[in-house]
């Protein structure tokens, strides 16, 4: 007896770990494409928005014409870098939580001094990462605004795992 594709029926998709990602539009910007589409492919699966931008200057270029719930930005890229970047960003939209996800080492009190909400060094864990991004998204407002003032806020911290 053969079976007919048409009759198969594709399993349940797996409820979202993290329901409060769904729908949220996160800017994610890397200039290596392969990070980008893992994390992009990761993000959808949450149920995210992505929005690529594989350098500075088209993240916020981007970020002038669409809505957005969230940044992850990497530091080391062409045209305009991370830290040019956030500080671009964040003139503008003081409450749009920023993620830096870098590689490169020795970032802690640079990211604590410039008001970031959390900094995840390479390579990431997801479910870090994920987490993070919940924690982020459910701040209020005074909070975000307290931390881009320089006031002392929560800051999330994942140091690169030593081999």
């Amino acid at each position: 007896m053969t079976s007919n594709p048409r009759d198969r029926r594709s399993a349940p998709a797996m409820p979202s770990l993290h329901p409060e990602l769904k729908d949220k539009r996160v800017l994610l910007v890397d200039d290596d494409p392969g990070v980008r589409g893992s994390l992009s492919d990761v993000l959808v699966s949450e149920g995210c928005v992505v929005i690529p931008a594989e350098n500075g200057q088209q993240a916020l270029a981007l970020a002038d014409s669409a809505k957005l719930d969230l940044v992850i930005l990497d530091l080391n890229m062409p045209v305009k870098n991370g830290w040019d970047t956030f500080e671009r960003l964040t003139g503008r939209y003081p409450l749009l939580p920023v993620i830096i996800a870098t590689a490169r080492p020795n970032q802690l009190f640079t990211a604590l001094g410039a008001g970031v909400g959390a900094l995840l060094e390479k390579p990431m864990d997801i479910a870090t990462l994920l987490h993070t991004m919940e924690k982020l998204l459910l701040e209020p407002n005074e909070l975000r605004l307290a931390r881009v003032a320089g006031q002392a806020t929560e800051f999330y911290y994942q140091p690169r795992e030593s081999p």
